[in-house]
């Protein structure tokens, strides 16, 4: 039990890291290897990773706004939305078959993975101050994100920190931090929907969730050293493990 226990929590290091890195709490990396390494059904090891999700980004949140404080303007209509529309999205997720939730979850991913790749070698729009958009704006993307987020586990961040970088105008780190803004409370709303249902293994979740706070804020650190190029060619690499890993275990 002890050496389950450390195992999980070393996992949960590691995925902490990269989850603080890249603004999204460690859980898109860890459904593929829970699901490759571990064997879990797609449901259970979005549930799963939602239990080191949920108080990673809550932390990684802390950290980013020290660094870099987040704009409550923007952020609320992106919190608020997300909220509502991440329940909606986890009603149907523990509702399909995890079949086809794994492979519309590695379409998902290179999908986003193509958007960023695309938006990193074309023009490069300049950064404002503020954003190009007004709150209405952040209340649709917050929808959105939030939606996917509830459906896939995690990938509310996802979406939303490439359309604030290209379409909003805002910087990566800034996109990141208010990607975790949006995704705090609807991943928490999203891991209480697959507890209800029975989709969460928590002798996995909760080590991992304590490994994950040890070495979140590390990656957050490394995140705001980074030039935001190669931050960014990182992140499309991270997109495409995921789904590599996600589609060898379909």
């Amino acid at each position: 039990m002890l050496i389950d226990f450390a195992m999980y929590a070393a996992l949960g290091i590691a995925l902490g890291a990269m989850g603080g890195l890249f603004g999204i709490g460690g859980g898109l990396i860890a459904i593929p290897v829970l699901g490759l390494w571990f064997g879990l059904d797609q449901q259970i090891a979005q549930g799963t990773a939602l239990v080191m999700s949920v108080p990673n980004v809550f932390l990684a949140l802390y950290r980013y706004h020290q660094r870099n404080k987040i704009d409550l303007r923007q952020a609320l209509p992106l919190v608020l939305m997300s909220f509502c529309f991440a329940w909606l999205g986890a009603v149907l997720a523990v509702g399909v078959d995890a079949r086809s939730i794994r492979w519309g979850f590695i379409a998902f991913l290179l999908a986003i993975a193509l958007y960023n790749l695309i938006k990193l070698y074309s023009a490069p729009a300049r950064p404002v101050a503020g954003s190009r958009y007004g709150w209405p704006w952040f209340g649709v993307l917050g929808a959105v994100a939030g939606t996917t987020g509830g459906l896939f586990g995690v990938g509310g961040a996802v979406v939303a920190a490439p359309v604030l970088t290209s379409v909003f105008g805002t910087s990566q780190v800034v996109a990141q931090g208010l990607s975790l803004a949006l995704a705090a409370p609807s991943t928490a709303v999203t891991l209480l929907t697959y507890a209800v249902h029975g989709e969460v293994n928590w002798i996995m979740g909760l080590p991992m969730a304590v490994g994950g706070l040890l070495s979140i804020s590390w990656g957050v650190k490394v995140a705001h050293a980074l030039p935001e190029r190669r931050l960014r060619v990182l992140y499309c690499a991270f997109l495409l493990l995921c789904a590599g890993l996600l589609a060898i275990k379909a």
